[in-house]
């Protein structure tokens, strides 16, 4: 009589592999990203002359500023882990089944999560310009701005910021 030894196709060493490259892109998709604030500006705006205007807030209103474009690096993570999650659910037959459905699961997951985190709290900002001309802007809420206050408009050569005086 022989003994049959039954080999199992679960290797840990794999399962970890993947959760580390998953975890890596969710990283590098982390480091692509934009900002809408009146304090940053990207390389090829540094050293570049601006017209600044001075003038007054008329009103401020709350909005969501939301990156369109998706890196796709969310919907790829959850897609890999739901895959995973639903291969090491799954057995026999139903396995395939299980690591599609999990795939499939996951990548929305993953996609829905990705672009809740590309949405930034801002602020829309009504100026009177001192010349009389009314501008709106929208940038990121991380200075606080407030009707009645004096500000600066720049803008050329990229974005135009609102800046307290």
């Amino acid at each position: 009589m022989t003994a049959r030894i039954q080999r199992n196709n679960y290797r840990p060493g794999r399962f970890i592999a993947v959760v580390a490259l998953v975890g890596a892109m969710g990283v590098i998709a982390g480091c692509a990203n934009p900002s809408a604030s009146s304090s940053v500006y990207n390389y090829d705006q540094a050293q570049r002359e601006q017209i600044v205007r001075y003038g007054t807030v008329v009103a401020v209103r709350n909005v969501v500023i939301q990156n369109d474009k998706s890196s796709g690096a969310g919907m790829i993570a959850g897609g890999a882990l739901g895959g995973v999650a639903g291969n090491a659910i799954g057995g026999g037959s139903g396995r395939a089944i299980a690591t599609v459905g999990g795939a499939i699961l996951g990548g929305l997951l993953g996609n829905t999560v990705e672009n809740q985190v590309n949405k930034t709290q801002g602020l829309e900002i009504e100026v009177r310009l001192d010349n009389g001309e009314t501008r709106v802007i929208a940038q990121a809420a991380d200075v606080p701005i407030s009707a009645g206050q004096r500000v600066r408009v720049l803008s050329g050569n990229g974005p135009t910021r609102v800046v307290p005086m």
